[in-house]
């Protein structure tokens, strides 16, 4: 073949169009490794091999016959296993939901199909998505590509893990609470955040409704900026399944590199969302060199309110979500996995929310937002930590707050985009002491994914090419 496992979405479309390689090839050969590698990762919990084929075959059909092709035509990708895909169980790391097969593809999913990408299978989830290690009872752990040992992340830990390893060239993922972002970072890649109802959530379980709205989005991962941009493209619109949909039409290139010279960039600074380790904040003052030399305006930029900010989030994610749960579980407490089981017991309230509660805190969510959104008024983009370290060890993050790998803890430079409905952008840029990567976090305002993504290409295009995981 004339491209690679690790090639970018742009050189699989050349090469596809070109007729210098047939789909029906480069499936074959990203099958061959998925067959190679899946063993030592567990990264999908469905592949569709059959499938693949079939639409690979159509794929090579459409090339002969000439014509328009789409602009993901004949790209292999995959999907997280809590987003419907026709005639692919889509458990969401659960048991309880082993048997739920969808008769209709999600949205996004149908997009992508309608812009000629082929869809290998679904990955991997922590049970219910309830965790940053993507870990369950029925496939078990995923594993980094850079060190087996080492979790992907999650709840996206096994998209992360097929297209770092080369066994996927991009996928779409969903974000609760940093669940696009740390498995990116953890793995090595790129993930885009969106704005809630910038991509269609139709599909998505759980379903992102009510309070859930703001926490909950689907974005796409890949290993470029350039590929993470291509599926967006192509998923982004509204959809009328979402209740938070909206008609924000995609930014032409030159109104966003008109925005650039001069344009403010803070160094986010904060004491509410922890310490980050030295590779970390080397990682980060390097993107702000990196961007100051490329001439954007780059200055410390402190937010207040973000203790508030998370207090609110948790609250959501843990006590809301948790007693939401509770219908679905009750009288399977003993199938749990071991990962659930935690999250459940610290989140579930002791005595039921009441509607007061929550309404009280969908309005504290709303003024924090605007809070934010005036601090950030004259500076539009924030760089940061993802998270205060690079991935754990296989079984060690939790949820009991100040012990070691606490996902209340390490998270939050994630998790309050979450309540504040931010996009936020992962870059890899560094690397730690034991030879992990570290990304970067780009984060913007309300549905300025364009601008977003533009920064953080400066960063990626100062970094240099992007380098593959050792695994083999």
């Amino acid at each position: 073949m004339n491209v690679s496992h690790y090639s970018t979405i742009a050189e699989v479309t050349a090469a596809v169009k070109a007729r210098k390689v047939s789909p029906v090839e480069l499936v074959d050969a990203t099958l061959t490794r998925i067959e190679k590698l899946e063993p030592k990762l567990t990264a999908f919990m469905n592949l569709d091999a059959t499938g693949a084929r079939k639409q690979a075959r159509a794929a090579e059909e459409a090339v002969a016959r000439g014509g328009a092709l789409g602009p993901l035509h004949g790209v292999p990708l995959t999907i997280k296993c809590n987003i419907d895909v026709a005639g692919l169980a889509c458990p969401a790391g659960s048991p309880l939901r082993a048997d739920y097969v969808p008769a209709e593809d999600a949205p996004l999913v149908a997009r992508l199909r309608a812009a000629g990408a082929i869809i290998l299978g679904n990955t991997n989830t922590p049970e219910f998505l309830m965790a940053w290690e993507s870990n369950n009872q029925i496939r078990g752990g995923t594993s980094n590509p850079w060190n087996l040992g080492h979790s992907a992340g999650g709840s996206s830990g096994g998209e992360a893990a097929a297209i770092s390893s080369g066994c996927s060239f991009g996928g779409i993922g969903s974000d609760g609470g940093g669940s696009i972002r740390v498995p990116a970072h953890f793995c090595g890649i790129c993930g885009l955040k969106p704005t809630p109802g910038r991509v269609p959530s139709t599909g998505h379980y759980p379903p992102g409704a009510g309070a859930l709205s703001w926490l909950g989005v689907v974005g796409p991962m890949a290993r470029t900026i350039a590929d993470v941009r291509a599926m967006f493209e192509v998923v982004a619109g509204p959809d009328a399944g979402d209740a938070l949909s909206a008609p924000v039409p995609i930014a032409d290139a030159a109104s966003v590199s008109g925005r650039l010279k001069g344009l403010r960039v803070g160094v986010l600074e904060t004491d509410a969302l922890g310490k980050a380790t030295p590779d970390t904040e080397t990682a980060v003052q390097r993107a702000a060199k990196i961007l100051e030399g490329a001439g954007f305006a780059v200055e410390p930029f402190r937010l207040d309110g973000l203790d508030r900010v998370i207090d609110c989030w948790w609250f959501f994610f843990g006590p809301v979500v948790a007693q939401l749960f509770t219908d679905t579980v009750k009288g399977h407490e003993a199938t749990l996995s071991p990962i659930f089981k935690e999250y459940y017991s610290v989140a579930l309230p002791r005595e039921p929310l009441s509607g007061e509660a929550i309404l009280a805190a969908r309005t504290e969510r709303d003024n924090l937002r605007a809070e934010i959104l005036r601090q950030m008024r004259d500076v539009p983009i924030l760089i940061s930590p993802v998270s205060t370290e690079p991935a754990f060890r296989h079984g060690k993050g939790n949820y009991q707050l100040g012990k070691p790998h606490c996902y209340r803890d390490t998270m939050r430079f994630s998790q309050w985009t979450n309540l504040t409905g931010f996009p936020g952008a992962t870059v890899p840029l560094g690397m730690s002491a034991e030879g992990l990567p570290i990304g970067v976090q780009v984060i913007g305002r309300p549905y300025e994914e364009d601008l977003v993504l533009t920064v953080a290409e400066k960063i990626e295009a100062a970094r240099g090419a992007w380098g593959a995981p050792p695994i083999s």
